[in-house]
């Protein structure tokens, strides 16, 4: 698909969001469940390294936004797990497949499998995902001044309201960017915050969008939405990164994601 059709295109600017069915083929998706089973069988997160994943304020910075564990992901796979899965030694109370959150930052750029689907979008933040908050991507991912961000989710499973598919509150992002997360500076430790505060959003509001697998969903960087726990029997696996608009804006300095000269950003054009 070279591109979207005009449409389409006024859909995606209305609702802040699109979805593209049978965008991947089920080939690639069972490659992609299948290599992150291998990766999972394989992880070795130390003791003091497990830690939940949350996009709440309060819980984000008491956890992994405190952590270089997770501040020193970008470059790197590294492992963030569900609610209540620990004990309060920090040992697994569920099997470790089945503990997973998220995996990222880095899967695009050292798994092949994972980087031949995201090529080298100019900035990127990969991972496998579970159950996430209300929020905007804008929050975490800024430029100065402030650039588009592009998400792309990808439904490695069907995704359905029972299993975790996304909810999103159509029109949201016109409202603008409610919060930032900043990292604090490096001479002070490793660490994050927030400037602004994220509204209570009304739970009617929200509409869900089930994802049949291979389907790609397009997401606005302002657009509020958010995934459920998922409480069922079926696993619901996506595979996300986001691309950022390059001219005319600088990556912000504040942002908690930074490049390395071990894996700089690449641009998608050049």
């Amino acid at each position: 698909m070279a591109c979207l059709s005009p449409s389409q295109l006024k859909k995606f600017q209305e609702d802040g969001f699109l979805l593209l069915e049978g965008f991947f083929t089920a080939d690639t998706c069972v490659a992609m469940q299948q290599r992150i089973g291998e990766i999972v069988a394989e992880m070795d997160v130390p003791l003091h390294c497990r830690t939940e994943f949350s996009t709440q304020e309060d819980e984000q910075l008491q956890t992994q936004g405190n952590t270089d564990y997770f501040l020193s992901s970008g470059d790197k796979i590294r492992f963030f797990f569900e609610k209540g899965i620990f004990d309060e030694k920090g040992n697994f109370l569920v099997p470790p497949e089945k503990s997973i959150n998220k995996i990222g930052h880095a899967l695009h750029a050292h798994d092949p499998i994972f980087r031949s689907i995201t090529h080298s979008p100019k900035v990127q933040q990969p991972h496998f995902g579970g159950e996430v908050s209300p929020h905007q991507d804008a929050t975490f991912l800024y430029t100065e001044p402030l650039g588009r961000v592009l998400g792309l989710w990808i439904a490695v499973e069907d995704a359905t309201p029972e299993n975790g598919c996304l909810w999103f509150i159509p029109g949201s992002h016109t409202s603008g960017v409610s919060r930032r997360m900043i990292r604090a500076p490096s001479d002070s430790g490793p660490g994050t915050s927030f400037l602004g505060s994220e509204p209570a959003w009304a739970d009617n509001l929200f509409v869900p969008l089930p994802v049949r697998r291979g389907g790609l969903v397009l997401i606005h960087g302002e657009v509020v939405h958010k995934s459920e726990q998922n409480l069922s029997n079926h696993s619901r696996h996506a595979y996300t990164f986001h691309l950022m608009e390059a001219a005319g804006t600088v990556w912000s300095p504040g942002n908690w994601l930074q490049p390395t000269p071990e894996l700089p950003f690449q641009p998608l054009y050049s």
